[in-house]
């Protein structure tokens, strides 16, 4: 559907020769929110809410790190033979989640084995912060106009985003056509999953380790549909998106892991910390 061209400025604040980008901004707020949240959960069920925070403040540039790696890894035809910094220009956009959650989760499963702590409990607190961070951070791939899908039909824009604010469809017009804001679908999968993550959390009393994988499972669920209509898409081969295989096995990783502990007796503690009887 055709539209008129005029983008958001992707620079939040300039200082000087500074430029603090909208990107790094959004990311750096769902970060500490993340944080933040789970501090406060961490002091509720009696964990010293240090070890979250040296958790995050190591897990947070080891994300970084791993998320681009993986995006560059995936995408080097992109970056050979231009400028060697292009490689390290993630304010320019090209970072990739299951990077980061790699790099996240080895460093959490490392902090806990040297501390002695329950690798499993730490990650079902961070499970609802993690997702929460990942809703908001979508919002910098808006500021940045990109992770959007195909061009958008005139029926469907006058069906369901007309109703949308005019700021989100304007930032989805680009070089004079609509795309489909893919951005704010996973982001308000993500708000539902953190939702979900917390009622299970509260009111059910999960095995640990489940609250974490649920987390996986419901995560990896949406993103699988929701890659396939992206147009930004890491391809491993041929026509398999990257996003879309990760994500099957992902959810099959998380079911016979849970499965696996239940069987064995490895989850042997609720979410609580009481004893399973």
């Amino acid at each position: 559907m055709a539209c008129t061209p005029e983008a958001l400025d992707r620079v939040f604040l300039q200082l000087g020769p500074l430029s603090i980008y909208w990107y790094g901004l959004i990311i750096a707020t769902g970060a500490f929110l993340g944080l933040w949240l789970a501090t406060k959960e961490s002091e509720r069920i009696g964990v010293k809410k240090d070890y979250m925070v040296d958790i995050v403040v190591f897990a947070i540039p080891a994300a970084i790190v791993c998320a681009r790696i993986y995006y560059v890894l995936f995408e080097w035809d992109r970056y050979v033979g231009g400028p060697w910094w292009d490689v390290f220009a993630i304010w320019e956009g090209g970072i990739a989640i299951h990077g980061a959650l790699i790099g996240a989760v080895l460093t959490a499963y490392i902090y806990t084995k040297l501390k002695g702590l329950s690798f499993w409990m730490m990650t079902d607190i961070a499970a609802p912060s993690i997702i929460l961070g990942q809703a908001i951070g979508r919002w910098g791939n808006f500021m940045n106009q990109e992770a959007h899908g195909g061009p958008v039909t005139e029926s469907f824009y006058n069906n369901y985003m007309q109703y949308l604010p005019e700021f989100i469809n304007q930032q989805m017009c680009i070089g004079g056509t609509i795309y489909h804001p893919t951005f704010l679908y996973e982001s308000l999968w993500n708000i539902g999953g953190f939702i979900l993550l917390l009622l299970l959390r509260h009111k059910f009393n999960p095995r640990r380790g489940e609250v974490f994988l649920s987390y996986v499972i419901w995560y990896s669920f949406g993103r699988f549909f929701i890659e396939g209509m992206r147009m930004d898409s890491l391809y491993l081969f041929g026509e398999i998106r990257t996003a879309q295989l990760i994500s099957v096995i992902l959810i099959g990783l998380a079911i016979v892991i849970m499965v696996y502990r239940r069987k064995t007796g490895l989850a042997d503690k609720y979410y609580n910390g009481k004893k399973v009887k």
